[in-house]
């Protein structure tokens, strides 16, 4: 058992230092801190904090804890929820380090049983969800809960336990008595990615977010290293992928596409041609098999490619990513496995063999790059991740739409493989000059698709010299819809986007202030008006449109089932042209003359 017990050291207030004098917090950590105190002197209990990933989060609550005033007579006891073993491992050493006075336990699985009375206890949820062991913890007696990667608080499982604690949080199951009242202490999130591709509102356990800092602040500030892109065009056809329950790729599914030979082959190619001067390239893949197959295929071309999954032992993992941080190996592939909590400076690439329509999870995943790794010679990240260049499944992550651009409007120009490194060496080129300017777009090869036993002829590489370069696009862009929904959303203006289908189904969303608000709209005869009127009722309020597109397109696919796949922006009803009688409706309803033949095949034309 991971446990250090002794008596607990004077009580500290918001005023006492935040650890010991090797501990010195950042001026936005101080901010932080500062913040949370503040709202929960004026009565907030329940506040989020969103941090990126690199940022210390885990030395921010830490310290955070150690100033709460609120400490009861009984002494400090507070407990932090994670998601898995390696981030409870890692935050009970940081408090062991920062506060070497304080008794730290961990509750997780049958190794390590935590006695309850821990100034400092760490516990997975998977493990406090067996009532046994939460009832170890009298919500009466804890004086803050802190949750870690938050974003996953809103799920059902992470109710059951916060319900316990908090009488404001709502247990998923609404007939269940708790055996003993919850009190309203504090609980506080952190997360890097404060949104939810499943559309569940995290205003169910959140009152508000009191602190946000996001990506550039950070890289411009120099806490964070500076990021270099770039995206491979390749064709995946991932319209074929099936959709799990949250709305992102089934992994089964998706290893079909991302785990064959050629895709293998093309993933070693683009570090080898892009990448290969790299020290610490981490590579995500679909599944284990996929890591399997990659790393054989970065073995056939010589390179030392080392892997690691959810089935490697705990020690040979240790190692493993001991000496990777060594830099004793190049390459270091996984799945699922680094994607949160990995804290490792020295990576210097990150390569996304896996794509997502999760923003919390593609975020995630660049943010294992972005730590500053002094004296290893690290300067920045090299993030490489692959666009479909078919069918366009709405949706897909990549570092443009991270950023709110759409990937495909970056024109490019047709060169073959072997002129990379030529175009390589030539400046770049912005797309709105007329002359060449230096550290913008740097134009590759387009694709001619690539079919599973076939060597690709050529591929695209879009690059860009950093996340500010790339942000420079979109000054007079808004949020493209289009990237974030398979459904065909129309853009009336930057405020407001509707979805309008069969059997009268009607939906806007519209932005209201600083929220998103999703109405459905529904015709019904007036007998006062004499006519069919609109009445309207609201489905869902959100933060950010990323998180009411979801929540919307959730609602369409539970209420409107198999049906809303004619929705879609590659419905196949939207490839073939209008009929005559339907040109002839659109032009009676503009009271206009129905067009004529030459007409007919003009309105056809552009009304696909």
């Amino acid at each position: 058992m991971f446990r250090l017990r002794c008596r607990l050291g004077p009580r500290l207030s918001r005023q006492s230092h935040t650890g010991p004098p090797s501990v010195v917090l950042r001026p936005y950590q101080e901010e932080c801190i500062k913040e949370c105190l503040d709202w929960l002197d004026q009565g907030a209990t329940r506040i989020g904090v969103s941090l990126p990933t690199g940022s210390g989060k885990t030395t921010v609550f830490i310290s955070l804890l150690s100033r709460l005033a609120s400490l009861k007579e009984a002494g400090m006891r507070t407990i932090v929820i994670v998601n898995s073993v390696e981030l409870a491992r890692q935050s009970a050493a940081q408090a062991q380090r920062m506060f070497p006075h304080w008794s730290v336990e961990i509750e997780q699985g049958a190794k390590h049983k935590a006695s309850g009375f821990a100034d400092f206890t760490v516990a997975t949820y998977q493990t406090l969800l067996n009532p046994e062991r939460l009832a170890k913890f009298d919500p009466h007696k804890v004086n803050a809960i802190i949750i870690d990667e938050a974003h996953h608080a809103a799920a059902p499982s992470y109710r059951k336990l916060l319900s316990h604690f908090h009488t404001d949080i709502r247990h998923p199951d609404r007939e269940y008595i708790p055996p003993v009242e919850p009190g309203r202490i504090p609980v506080i999130g952190f997360s890097a990615t404060f949104s939810r591709h499943d559309g569940l509102a995290l205003g169910s356990v959140f009152e508000r977010i009191v602190y946000h800092r996001d990506v550039l602040q950070m890289i411009d500030e120099e806490w964070l290293c500076e990021v270099r892109l770039t995206s491979v065009r390749v064709k995946l056809d991932l319209n074929t992928v099936k959709l799990n329950a949250t709305g992102d790729f089934s992994t089964s599914s998706l290893a079909s596409v991302m785990n064959t030979p050629t895709m293998n082959d093309l993933v070693v190619r683009t570090w080898l041609d892009r990448a290969a001067d790299r020290k610490s390239t981490l590579i995500f893949c679909v599944d284990i098999a996929h890591v399997h197959a990659l790393a054989e295929s970065f073995r056939k071309f010589g390179v030392d490619a080392r892997f690691l999954t959810g089935k490697t032992n705990v020690n040979a993992r240790k190692e493993l990513v001991t000496a990777f941080k060594a830099q004793e190996f190049p390459v270091l592939i996984n799945c699922a496995v680094l994607t949160e909590g990995a804290d490792i400076p020295n990576i210097d690439c990150v390569i996304v063999a896996r794509p997502t329509r999760s923003k919390n999870v593609f975020a995630q995943i660049i943010g294992r790059g972005m730590r500053l790794s002094p004296g290893t010679g690290k300067k920045d990240c090299h993030i490489i991740d692959y666009v479909d260049t078919v069918n366009r499944m709405p949706g897909v992550m990549s570092v443009p739409t991270l950023l709110g651009l759409d990937p495909m409007q970056l024109k490019i120009e047709d060169t073959s493989l072997e002129d990379l490194r030529e175009q390589a060496k030539k400046p770049a080129i912005d797309l709105g000059s007329t002359g060449p300017q230096p550290d913008k777009v740097h134009r590759g090869s387009a694709s001619e698709g690539i079919d599973d036993g076939k060597e690709p002829r050529a591929i695209t590489y879009e690059e860009h010299g950093s996340l500010e370069n790339l942000t420079e696009s979109l000054k007079d862009k808004e949020m493209h819809i289009r990237s974030l929904s398979r459904f065909a959303w129309v853009t009336c203006n930057k405020n407001l986007h509707i979805l309008q289908g069969f059997k009268a189904l009607k939906i806007k969303l519209k932005r209201s202030g600083e929220e998103y608000e999703v109405k459905r709209y529904i015709p019904i005869y007036s007998r006062n008006a004499g006519a069919m009127i609109e009445s309207s009722f609201t489905l869902l309020t959100a933060a950010t449109l990323e998180d009411a597109v979801h929540g919307a397109d959730k609602w369409i696919v539970n209420k409107v089932g198999g049906e809303s796949q004619m929705l879609c922006h590659f419905a196949p009803w939207r490839k073939s042209a209008a009929s005559t009688a339907q040109v002839k409706q659109i032009m009676n309803i503009y009271a206009k003359k129905p067009p004529n033949d030459t007409q007919d095949a003009r309105y056809r034309r552009e009304t696909r």
